[in-house]
């Protein structure tokens, strides 16, 4: 069963059960409910904590639970409905001034964030599946970083400097160019992309992105009021030749890209357009965004890896984006951004506006994780278990599917399925969900009309590969019902 369901299935049991109570009764014990009800504790301490925020209980360390006394009038969870519901009407007035529905700019992110039914294998999330996370690293670290003196101190607003060092040799090598006062340490990647485009950019600027890109770089870029500009990706990244057209075409000032298996391509830009990214950036006068989200995501099989851009800047040039999220855990939400000069000051001055600082204890706990020797050997872990389902996924595509997969990478978690001329891919998704598995069309990964009609799968959100391999076969049907 969902575990969120169990929980509102035992907490609804609960208030019918401590409304038979006299005030001050005891309830029965964390080890009689687990037996009676035959869920985890885990399903019993949140149930608990439900009824306690509603004040039916209260919870006593060390004697129990106890019903509580009943508010005057009543207890909040008996409370009579409102007669009527409000007339939200006007609202709609009031917001017909902004720029338009935000639900829209959101879309393709809550798509992303989407948890699927029990019964749906999840094919589309960008979230490793929690089997192939640190849980039991993340929970010592949390342990420890508590105990540490100051810990719940403010922090600096730039963030602690023993963990921008860190971002700063995990970037630049430990000789590189970068140093602990070029990082910024954000609230998560998606966070960083924000106060980059929120301080690179004037509003109504075009920004250039590249085609297709990860849709929540699209999202950040139109909510920030900016006009996304795409520039055409393929097999070795992003065409180096149109991005030259495309800032002499629109003079803009910002180029965010993704050179280490792009999303959702998986591209790695190639060995010779790396410097002429750099060139062309430089000569326009422009920045170049960095979001090397998947350099945590190697497969144990992977080459080398290129060194990021920023490694190799020396003018100032790249803002490199930088986070422990998804190689850690959802909710770690702890990245860097990484510049230098003026472009460091506004993306500051950005951050401290916005939301202050990064909330001390993470930063301790994320500290006290990668010092962790277990850290090293989760991300090998990782790239092994990445590398299992790649594998499992791209043969049960070849013999589901064959046809529509490109070039797989050993990074990443995704892949990129080119569908044939005329197959909607809006239409194959939502089949796709009839037939039990969550995929995501193409379509929000292009900034304009897409050349063709693509999918991206997943295969890190999975439980097992057994069922990665199910959900592909449950793909199949859902194609053949589209396609005929």
């Amino acid at each position: 069963m969902n575990e969120r369901t169990s929980v509102a299935e035992l907490a609804e049991s609960l208030r019918r059960e401590v409304e038979r109570y006299p005030e001050g009764r005891k309830l029965p014990s964390s080890r009689m409910l687990m037996d009676r009800h035959q869920v985890s504790p885990v399903t019993v301490s949140r149930a608990i904590a439900v009824l306690v925020a509603e004040g039916l209980v209260v919870s006593r360390p060390g004697a129990g639970v106890f019903r509580a006394a009943p508010f005057a009038g009543g207890s909040p969870a008996s409370a009579p409905p409102a007669s009527r519901p409000g007339d939200l009407s006007w609202q709609e007035i009031a917001l017909s001034a902004d720029s338009g529905p935000r639900d829209l700019l959101a879309a393709p992110v809550f798509a992303t964030l989407r948890v699927p039914p029990p019964d749906v294998i999840d094919l589309n999330s960008g979230y490793p599946h929690a089997s192939l996370l640190p849980e039991r690293l993340l929970a010592a670290a949390l342990a420890r970083a508590g105990r540490r003196p100051g810990a719940w101190d403010r922090p600096p607003t730039d963030g602690l400097t023993e963990l921008r060092g860190w971002f700063a040799r995990d970037i630049g090598g430990p000789n590189g160019p970068i140093g602990a006062g070029d990082v910024l340490i954000t609230s998560g990647g998606q966070s960083g992309l924000t106060v980059a485009m929120r301080s690179l950019a004037g509003s109504g600027a075009p920004v250039l992105v590249e085609s297709p890109t990860y849709s929540g770089i699209l999202a950040v870029v139109r909510a920030a009021g900016l006009r996304p500009v795409p520039v055409p990706v393929d097999a070795d990244g992003v065409r180096t030749d149109l991005l030259a057209e495309a800032f002499d075409a629109t003079r803009a000032r910002v180029f965010v890209c993704q050179p280490l298996f792009q999303n959702p391509t998986g591209a790695v830009l190639a060995p010779a357009r790396r410097a002429e990214v750099l060139r062309i950036a430089r000569t326009a006068g422009a920045f170049v965004v960095e979001d090397d989200f998947a350099r945590l995501l190697v497969h144990a099989d992977a080459p080398v890896l290129p060194r990021p851009l920023a490694a190799e800047d020396e003018d100032g040039v790249v803002v490199h984006l930088r986070s422990l999220t998804k190689a850690a855990s959802p909710n770690l939400r702890i990245g860097a951004l990484t510049a230098r000069g003026p472009a460091l000051a506004r993306l500051r001055a950005t951050q401290v506006v916005d939301s202050f600082f990064v909330p001390r204890p993470l930063q301790e706990a994320t500290l006290e994780l990668v010092a962790d020797p277990g850290w090293a050997r989760h991300l090998r872990t990782l790239g092994t278990e990445l590398r299992t389902r790649r594998t499992t996924a791209v043969a049960a595509l070849q013999r589901e599917l064959p046809g529509l997969l490109g070039t797989p990478r050993p990074g990443g978690y995704h892949l990129w399925l080119r569908l044939p001329d005329g197959v909607d891919d809006g239409a194959l998704t939502a089949a796709a969900l009839r037939a039990g598995v969550q995929v995501t069309p193409g379509r929000p990964y292009h900034a304009a009309e897409p050349p063709a009609p693509h999918l991206r799968l997943s295969y890190a959100a999975a439980e097992n590969p057994t069922q990665l391999a199910e959900g592909v076969h449950r793909l199949r049907r859902a194609y053949e019902e589209v396609a005929g």
